[in-house]
């Protein structure tokens, strides 16, 4: 019961930390405690590309299916897990199937206690919405977008954890 507990705070808290950033979603996917906003279509997610604050927040775009994507997304949740008095906000927005939901993407999260909010896109359309992230995007994964009020930059690469540090605090004004 207190492995249960754990895990539902795990996987309910931060998403109910970052609700305030994410636009509503078309679904919710839920199974076991974990709850996960899905968007049908890019157009429903899209406002989260357009705020401008003083929080820093780092979308990134992958999937489970992605070796490299799984290999950098330790670097991100450390990120979320220890951003310490920085204004950063962490959003994966993961572009599996709808079918690999339940059978792949739920147990690909608990296995690890992802604390990073995760969305998930399933617009078929990828065509339609790529260049509306970033114009240089040619569609491949992983793709990270960072934005704040006062710059915006994508990068269509793996990061190392060195790499997605110093990235990160070039925004955040912090000095390594």
């Amino acid at each position: 019961m207190r492995f249960l507990l754990h895990t539902l705070t795990l996987v309910l808290l931060p998403a109910a930390l970052s609700a305030q950033f994410l636009p509503p979603s078309s679904s919710i996917f839920e199974r076991d405690g974990v709850v996960i906003p899905v968007y049908e279509n890019f157009d429903a997610l899209a406002p989260l590309f357009d705020q401008r604050s003083d929080t820093t927040v780092i979308i990134n775009f992958w999937a489970t299916w992605c070796a490299p994507c799984v290999e950098e997304l330790p670097y991100f949740e450390e990120l979320t897990r220890d951003h310490g008095t920085r204004k950063i906000r962490v959003i994966l927005v993961s572009l599996d199937f709808r079918k690999q939901l339940t059978n792949r993407l739920l147990p690909f999260l608990q296995k690890r206690q992802m604390q990073s909010t995760v969305v998930v896109l399933v617009d078929p359309d990828a065509n339609g919405w790529i260049d509306r992230v970033d114009s240089s995007w040619s569609g491949a994964i992983p793709a990270t977008l960072i934005f704040n009020a006062t710059r915006r930059e994508f990068r269509e690469q793996t990061f190392s954890r060195e790499e997605l540090q110093s990235l990160v605090n070039s925004f955040t004004g912090i000095q390594e």
